[in-house]
């Protein structure tokens, strides 16, 4: 079973930077769909940003877009998120999912297409 593990999280002023990390328990990062999503408490969990590594096509929700960047390091089976220009509205526990699946367009945003979950990483973006 592949364990996912995220880092990286903390408390940044609105327009600061924090880079996120999902270190992987095996090599998972060089097929297959990485992505991030977050979840406030009483909301769904949300999409974030997803990368198919065959092909390498990128998705980004809109609300993140020319902020946020998603990235790999193979050699570490890590993904990172980087996310600039924060936001008090991008407060939220940021989770890496995997697949090892190469899935389509329409079923990248939706969490049941993952099979491989981390705990989280809490972001706060507060002044």
């Amino acid at each position: 079973q592949v364990q996912l593990a995220e880092s990286g999280g903390g408390l940044v002023q609105p327009g600061g930077s924090l880079r996120l990390s999902c270190v992987a328990s095996e090599s998972i990062f060089s097929a297959g769909v990485t992505a991030w999503f977050r979840q406030v408490p009483g909301k769904e969990r949300e999409f974030v940003v997803a990368k198919k590594w065959i092909g390498g096509s990128t998705s980004y929700d809109d609300s993140v877009k020319g902020r946020f960047t998603i990235s790999r390091d193979n050699a570490k089976n890590t993904v990172y998120l980087q996310m600039n220009s924060l936001k008090p509205e991008d407060t939220a526990n940021y989770y890496c999912a995997a697949s090892r699946r190469t899935l389509i367009t329409s079923t990248l945003r939706r969490p049941g297409s993952y099979d491989y979950w981390g705990q989280g990483t809490q972001v706060t973006v507060s002044s």
